[in-house]
């Protein structure tokens, strides 16, 4: 789980911000950019640096407000006359990083931004050649995140794509289920809690209705997103009711997970517990900030006094900050947990998500690719490793390299089993082809006044992001992010050049331009499953690997692995790794600390987020 609640972090997040947001300050519209949506018609503008037109804040669905807050999207009002969409919409509420406790963005927050290549009014393309829709969602622990910094114009000009960023309600706005909402519900959707989720489902279906009116082939979708957003791939692939929307998937260092409802809805002490950030425990916690009980034992006397009308009334009375005041102790970086992605039966599929990729008949059996970053946790350590060097506690340097760099690894590992390996092995087991794996190993960053980035980070989590979108110019910042620009621009061009040819023909291949060494299915070798590598050449360049591994793989590399200074240190790495992924129940924590740790006791994931250090 992340536990990073940095402005050293936030910074540098920042920066990966900039660098994929390119507005102009006020942009002009631009008459040749009319087009007829299915709401009515929309006028953009051309991109400052690329030849591409933009069209942002586009509702694709009515605002989730008043009486549909907690229920499923509807589709949004039609207009007359013609509307300028010049700037992006307001982002979903979430916590502001900047301001700890405040609460930013808006319950009327389903938005979303086009980028296509620069046509004419009168040569938009049509029939056989309109073009691929790639659909981006962004990450940000599925409680924070804005569609409208991700800036797509480079993908759609350069490489003939359409490119669509969307938002989607956040944190307890986004999934949220009790009996007593259920009470209410239209149907099984407004029952489901996965509201997120079904925004999500909903702007693809804007999608499907809309895409021909920029050029885009509805039938020719991608989905593709990092971290939280490569978690609601999976959710995605996981849906019943999103069957047929998308052709195409793209996981970039999502993590497979879904919750039962029991914990999405119960106590933490119940005979099935429920997770922290469960609607019982925020109704717990809601009572005690309105004054109606002393503690937790006396809230749940009043809570089960309550008719179910009146739960739902206490819900939907409160404002957002209301509702996200019983969040503020689980701060992390503006990120708070409560359970999403839940297994409702309807919208997600009730079962294990590793066994529902494992069956064709419980999942959306279409080309997919999941990746993730070789070193994922090092942004995440920089406040809570020892091996870091802190002044007014800002991370300045690293104590120890070798250590640091241990510890980034053995991270890497484990997100790699959870967020690459052990899905795409599922999905090869149920007897699909067209399944690609890749591992991100760039850590070539510049320097930030004195500190040297690289050391710091790495191949870390959301690293990647720029080389996807191809943004490699970041004007002062390009010296901290890129030590060598031209190795960089180099590798982002691979980048792009694959995931779009994915997008076009369900496969890498060997990119856009078939000039790029041929990225091979998982399981077509006959020695082991295969992914890419992503490098730069002095580091080994872009190149197939079978070095796969699961997480009892990880546990028994680290049981045994030479570079551990001693027992104490060997447990610490074990214990990091437990702390910060969903991996290890009570039992598999019990089996693999055998030997190694046995004498600390097990810690929940669920505990670990809901007290970060």
């Amino acid at each position: 789980m992340l536990r990073s609640q940095s402005t050293f972090a936030l910074a540098l997040l920042g920066i990966v911000a900039v660098a994929c947001s390119g507005d102009a300050a006020s942009p002009t519209p631009d008459v040749t950019s009319r087009r007829a949506a299915a709401e009515g018609e929309i006028v953009g503008y051309a991109a400052p640096k690329h030849e591409a037109h933009v069209w942002k804040g586009i509702p694709f669905a009515a605002p989730p407000t008043g009486d549909l807050r907690w229920r499923a999207p509807e589709p949004a009002a039609r207009f007359e006359g013609v509307r300028e969409r010049l700037t992006g919409g307001s982002p979903c509420v979430q916590l502001d990083l900047r301001d700890a406790g405040a609460v930013k963005g808006d319950e009327d927050c389903l938005f979303l931004d086009v980028y296509a290549p620069k046509f004419a009014a009168d040569a938009v393309p049509t029939g056989s050649a309109r073009l691929p829709v790639m659909v981006w969602i962004h990450g940000g622990g599925n409680s924070i995140g804005d569609a409208s910094v991700y800036d797509g114009s480079r993908l759609a000009s350069e490489h003939g794509v359409i490119v669509v960023s969307i938002q989607y309600r956040l944190g307890v706005l986004g999934w949220f289920a009790h009996p007593a909402l259920r009470a209410s519900a239209h149907g099984a959707e407004d029952a489901s809690g996965n509201f997120g989720t079904l925004d999500s489902i909903r702007a693809l279906e804007w999608v499907r209705e809309n895409a021909a009116a920029f050029g885009g082939n509805p039938d020719n979708v991608t989905i593709f997103g990092e971290s939280a957003g490569g978690i609601n791939v999976f959710a995605l692939l996981l849906s019943p009711r999103a069957e047929g929307l998308f052709q195409r998937a793209i996981s970039q260092s999502g993590i497979l997970v879904s919750f039962t409802m029991a914990e999405a809805q119960n106590y933490t002490d119940a005979e099935s517990p429920g997770a922290p950030g469960s609607s019982g425990e925020v109704l717990l916690k809601l009572l005690e900030l309105d004054g109606r009980a002393d503690d937790r034992a006396s809230a749940k006397g009043v809570l089960e006094s309550m008719k179910p009308e009146e739960i739902e009334s206490l819900l939907r009375g409160k404002t957002p900050e209301g509702l996200l005041a019983a969040f503020g102790s689980t701060m992390m970086g503006g990120m708070y947990f409560s359970p999403n992605i839940l297994r409702d039966g309807h919208v997600v599929v009730d079962l294990d998500p590793t066994k529902a990729l494992g069956s064709k008949a419980t999942h959306n059996a279409v080309p997919t690719i999941a990746g993730t970053n070789r070193e994922e946790t090092k942004l995440f350590s920089l406040f809570g490793s020892p091996y870091v060097r802190r002044v007014f506690g800002l991370p300045m340097g690293v104590k120890d390299q070798a250590a640091h760099d241990l510890g980034g690894e053995y991270g890497g590992l484990l997100w790699k089993a959870q967020g690459a390996d052990g899905p795409l092995e599922a999905m090869r087991s149920s007897g699909r082809n067209g399944v690609y794996g890749y591992r991100f190993d760039w850590d070539e960053e510049g320097s930030f006044l004195w500190i040297n980035v690289a050391n710091l980070l790495g191949a870390s989590h959301a690293i990647e992001i720029p080389f996807v979108f191809g943004f490699t110019d970041l004007g002062r910042f390009t010296d901290t992010v890129y030590e060598d620009v031209e190795s960089a621009e180099a590798l982002s061009r691979s980048m792009r050049s694959y995931w779009t040819q994915f997008a076009i023909a369900g496969a890498p291949g060997r990119g856009r331009d078939g000039d790029l060494p041929i990225w091979s299915a998982w399981g077509t070798s006959a020695d082991a499953p295969e992914f890419m590598v992503f490098d730069t050449p002095g580091d080994g360049g872009l190149r197939m690997s079978s070095d796969t591994i699961d997480v009892p793989g990880v546990v028994a590399k680290l049981r045994t692995d030479a570079r551990i200074r001693d027992a104490e240190h060997r447990c610490e790495v074990f214990r990091d790794l437990m702390a910060w992924s969903g991996a290890f129940s009570e039992d598999d924590y019990l089996e693999f600390a055998d030997g190694m740790c046995a004498e600390f006791p097990y810690v929940s994931p669920f505990e670990v987020a809901a007290n970060p250090s």
